[in-house]
């Protein structure tokens, strides 16, 4: 049976793209398969002396976000595996507290392989910043600021999971795909505090 248009829910999806010195965030409204951008910027934290700061920032603005859109996803960027470890374990804490602050809401998250965003967006895993903002302008019918490229990556963020949620079985809101954080943290409840 198919839902006449004006009762088809719209669907809300996070998108980020977490980093130490500029975090980029992206949120996009889809209904019956059409996106629409609502809101995209990027969290300064460069300016914030210390790294447990910078992570508050982060973790605050995370938390307005969610709560003045409710989104029902979350898209975040996986984990990428670099050669300076410091800096590895930098950028993981930043990611663990966007998902804090999704979790801590109940929202579902999902990791996406930089490599599978670009395809994704543009059809080619090696796409520059340029050719993803290019296209998530082109995608979204917006006009975008091309020097927000942490933005226009967490839209593209969000992008792809649309495309890879509709490639795959419907998962309510409430459920997550197997392996995300989100299926985690509701198999293992009594671990989280």
């Amino acid at each position: 049976m198919t839902l006449p248009t004006a009762t088809v829910p719209e669907k809300i999806i996070l998108g980020v793209d977490p980093g130490t010195q500029v975090a980029g965030y992206g949120i996009i409204a889809v209904q019956k398969g059409v996106m629409r951008m609502l809101q995209y910027g990027v969290v300064q934290l460069s300016k914030y002396t210390t790294y447990q700061l910078k992570l508050q920032k982060l973790h605050e603005t995370m938390i307005r976000l969610i709560d003045e859109y409710h989104p029902d996803e979350m898209a975040i960027e996986d984990p990428f595996f670099g050669k300076n470890i410091q800096s590895m374990l930098k950028l993981g804490r930043a990611q663990g507290v966007v998902m804090a602050a999704a979790l801590s809401r109940n929202i579902p998250i999902v990791e996406y392989a930089p490599r599978r965003v670009k395809q994704s967006v543009t059809g080619n895993g090696n796409a520059s910043k340029e050719q993803v903002s290019i296209m998530v302008a082109h995608l979204l019918k917006a006009e975008l600021d091309p020097q927000f490229f942490d933005a226009t990556d967490a839209l593209g963020i969000a992008i792809c999971h649309h495309f890879h949620e509709n490639a795959m079985p419907a998962v309510s809101s409430k459920k997550t795909k197997k392996g995300a954080w989100g299926a985690f943290a509701s198999e293992h409840s009594d671990r989280i505090l």
